[in-house]
């Protein structure tokens, strides 16, 4: 194993597939990038057993760790299982004090619960047929990168993000979020690089600035 190259994981966020890394391209042969994508929750499967199955698909050691939005919290809970050399996350939080109040909301009175999942899938392809999904309209990402609908995996994460808890993090994370966030607002997080006009989905619109700057930051001391 060639331990001069550095292997970064990706994990992609809720609902999303690992294409959303399809423009992220470091050009530098000391970098290696492996994409992840969701595992099928098992029956009653915690956040914390999840991933601990899920960390064995992460075969090098030391490896960065990149996860955006809830992907994000997916890597930060499997940092605490291995030795990872860096943790990055895009879009997402670092502990749950940072949650927007509408999740908060959602958390303490278990409206999770009453989410129709089943309905998410329908959701998608009729506002992509008439065009209202104002998120992801410009470019129909929904319909490309929005892949996992299965109702079951949708309700396991829903309920586990919103049921997540951590008040303290790793002091050198690398956190970056865009300043026109809707799913986590830009005034609800501290200490974290701002893109400017960067949305929630700018892993895969603004590709070019993480193309650019990403080493940089894994290099910084």
């Amino acid at each position: 194993m060639d331990n001069s190259v550095n292997h970064i994981y990706m994990m992609p966020g809720l609902a999303a597939n690992s294409k959303v890394f399809e423009n992220i391209n470091l050009k530098n042969d000391n970098y290696y990038i492996h994409t992840l994508d969701w595992d099928q929750p098992k029956n009653g499967e915690s956040l914390k057993d999840y991933c601990k199955r899920f960390s064995k698909k992460i075969i090098h050691d030391n490896p960065i760790l990149l996860g955006v939005s809830f992907g994000g919290i997916i890597v930060q809970e499997i940092d605490k299982l291995i030795n990872a050399k860096r943790v990055i996350i895009v879009s997402s939080v670092k502990k749950d004090s940072e949650f927007p109040m509408v999740f908060k909301i959602a958390r303490d009175y278990g409206l999770n619960n009453a989410l129709p999942f089943g309905m998410f899938d329908n959701a998608i392809n009729i506002s992509m047929k008439l065009n209202i999904n104002k998120l992801y309209k410009r470019i129909d990402l929904a319909e490309r990168y929005l892949t996992e609908r299965d109702e079951y995996y949708l309700e396991w994460a829903v309920k586990n993000l919103l049921n997540w808890r951590q008040d303290t993090h790793r002091e050198d994370i690398i956190h970056i979020n865009g300043d026109r966030d809707k799913v986590f607002p830009i005034n609800n997080i501290s200490n974290c690089i701002i893109l400017k006009g960067g949305r929630h989905e700018m892993i895969i619109l603004r590709a070019k600035w993480f193309n650019e700057n990403l080493i940089k930051l894994i290099e910084k001391v």
